[in-house]
């Protein structure tokens, strides 16, 4: 699949019409998250690397391994648990990637609940004529069997995991969503649930929302707000945080 193309951060500051500073600036769009942000997949998730870590690789996992393995590429986690594998495989990085994806993709064909607030937000959103992207670490193959339920209408570009060269916590799913969109990433407001995504946004410049869900600490960061739900989100409260700026 092709790969979109990254703007640097360096090109950002040339002379292209944006204000330098980050006084007056106004929201130009939203970019969500969508495994535990938008759906509830992140438990799917979690069950599936489980199954996976401890049928293929006898590997037995536990809370503490949720950093590593939770809003991650798929790539990465195979990785993370082939290095602590407890039995001797021949498998490598592309096959763990195969099962955890196939194991996924069945639990997310069976059941997606799309969490509290979220078609209420996006709804507003497209009332108020916000643009909108859809920025997972997902495969394309789980953002098709989870959109119907969020409806394809409600976004603009969705990226997916094939479409940037590097995926979460790099910031180029981000700004590539905000090149599609033709805005200015440091104009936007990212909603997000995991450590790995909020470093993606904030390194692309983006002022973040993140709702702490499972546990996770918020970084404390002037560009990160916090929320323990998407029904306390308005686009008149994402209007106010891209005008504090990223920080």
């Amino acid at each position: 699949m092709r790969r979109g193309r990254i703007p640097s951060r360096q090109a950002l500051d040339r002379p292209n019409g944006h204000k330098e500073g980050n006084a007056g600036l106004s929201l130009q769009a939203v970019l969500l998250d969508m495994d535990g942000t938008l759906v509830d997949t992140e438990g799917l998730w979690w069950e599936a690397v489980v199954h996976v870590a401890a049928r293929d690789l006898g590997c037995a996992l536990a809370p503490s391994d949720h950093p590593h393995v939770l809003g991650r590429a798929i790539e990465d986690t195979a990785a993370y648990l082939l290095a602590h594998a407890r039995t001797p495989t021949a498998y490598g990085t592309a096959v763990v990637s195969d099962m955890l994806l196939d194991d996924f993709a069945d639990r997310v064909a069976r059941e997606v609940r799309v969490l509290p607030g979220a078609l209420a937000l996006l709804d507003a959103l497209l009332a108020a004529r916000v643009p909108t992207a859809l920025v997972t670490a997902s495969p394309r193959r789980i953002v098709d069997l989870v959109m119907p339920s969020l409806g394809r209408h409600r976004f603009g570009p969705v990226v997916a995991a094939e479409d940037s060269p590097r995926n979460k916590p790099d910031p180029d799913p981000y700004l590539l969503a905000a090149s599609r969109l033709g805005v200015d990433p440091r104009r936007c407001v990212v909603v997000e649930d995991s450590p790995t995504g909020v470093a993606a946004a904030v390194a692309a410049g983006c002022r973040v929302v993140m709702v702490a869900r499972h546990g996770f600490r918020p970084p404390e960061m002037e560009a990160v707000s916090v929320t323990h739900s998407l029904e306390d989100l308005s686009p008149l409260r994402l209007r106010r945080l891209a005008a504090e700026g990223p920080g």
